[in-house]
């Protein structure tokens, strides 16, 4: 007993030296991010009254090292997300917002029913927004080596917002990731597509009208086509080429037109898939699963499946996302 004691002694003298030594790493951190700031012409003041209290959160390391999208199987991931329960509440949403939201789904041609799918999917339609001090959390995530570059232009990007007084630091809490409001935008989402659609000075990412707009906003600057599909779940022969089967979200490999997959997929005439459109498949399971079936589940995927890739680089949420659209499709 006393020796397991020495040991439990031991180990969290270990990790509050580990701990001591991150922090103070990180204050070093801060110093030359400060230079950094400066010079990308972040006033002193500004600097200060955001930065003044980030902190280093191990937390967040810990959230990054392990997210739901790179260890949940598929059809796990997407049936958590895409619940009865879910489209009743977006539903429910909607009635209470419906003549503003479908102003906006006439005014940018993106579909309410994919709006309502993204901030289910996001912020469980707005009652879980996050609780993370942001600026903390991006500092962190600057600070780790594994996304840095990344982090910091996120980090940087919230200085010039807070800068030209488009947001205020004071009430900047969210994802540990360091996004923000409804949809859960990142900073650098936020400088280049939120808008002010009440009109009241104001870009307000956790109000219906703004954080709506500002979604369809960037859903319409990137491209998505309305009422086009974004993926068909489909029956693959073991015949197919390995070359085709896509299992990472970095880039969509291999794109044909529909029809040559035809030859592969025993359920292709069931689906009503436009000859001459471009496609490809995805496996999303092949590097997740342990000895997976590489062939199921399997799904054609279109541009519009691509587009919300750029949203969030997952095929399990772009998978979640356009089925839960499709769900809201059916009742609305």
């Amino acid at each position: 007993m006393k020796q397991i004691s020495i040991i439990i002694l031991f180990l969290i003298a270990i990790i509050s030296n580990a701990l001591a030594e991150n922090q103070e790493k990180f204050l070093e951190w801060k110093k030359t991010f400060k230079v950094k700031a400066l010079n990308e012409g972040i006033s002193e003041s500004t600097f200060s009254n955001v930065m003044k209290n980030a902190k280093f959160l191990p937390k967040v390391i810990k959230y990054d090292r392990y997210q739901p999208e790179f260890y949940e199987d598929t059809i796990t991931y997407v049936s958590k997300r895409t619940s009865d329960k879910k489209v009743k509440n977006g539903i429910k949403l909607y009635k209470t917002n419906q003549k503003i939201i479908n102003k906006i789904d006439k005014n940018f041609s993106v579909e309410k029913e994919l709006l309502l799918a993204l901030m289910g999917i996001e912020t469980n339609f707005g009652t879980y927004v996050g609780k993370m001090d942001i600026v903390s959390s991006l500092a962190t995530l600057s600070f780790d080596k594994r996304r840095s570059a990344f982090f910091t232009n996120e980090l940087l990007t919230v200085l010039k917002l807070v800068d030209e007084g488009i947001i205020d630091y004071k009430i900047l809490y969210g994802s540990w990731a360091g996004a923000f409001g409804n949809f859960q935008f990142m900073p650098s989402t936020i400088q280049r597509y939120a808008i002010d659609h009440d009109s009241n000075e104001l870009i307000e990412l956790k109000t219906i009208e703004d954080s709506f707009a500002s979604a369809a906003n960037y859903l319409s600057k990137i491209g998505w086509k309305k009422n086009q599909p974004c993926f068909y779940k489909i029956n693959l022969k073991k015949s197919i080429p390995k070359k085709y089967l896509n299992s990472s979200a970095r880039k969509i490999k291999n794109k044909k037109k529909a029809n040559f997959f035809k030859k592969y997929i025993t359920n292709y005439d069931d689906l009503n898939i436009k000859e001459n459109v471009i496609a490809a498949i995805i496996t999303p399971d092949k590097d997740i699963v342990s000895n997976p079936d590489i062939h199921n589940p399997a799904y054609i995927v279109f541009d519009n499946y691509e587009l919300i890739l750029k949203w969030n680089r997952s095929l399990r949420f772009a998978i979640a996302t356009c089925t839960l659209k499709n769900k809201f499709s059916n009742v609305l």
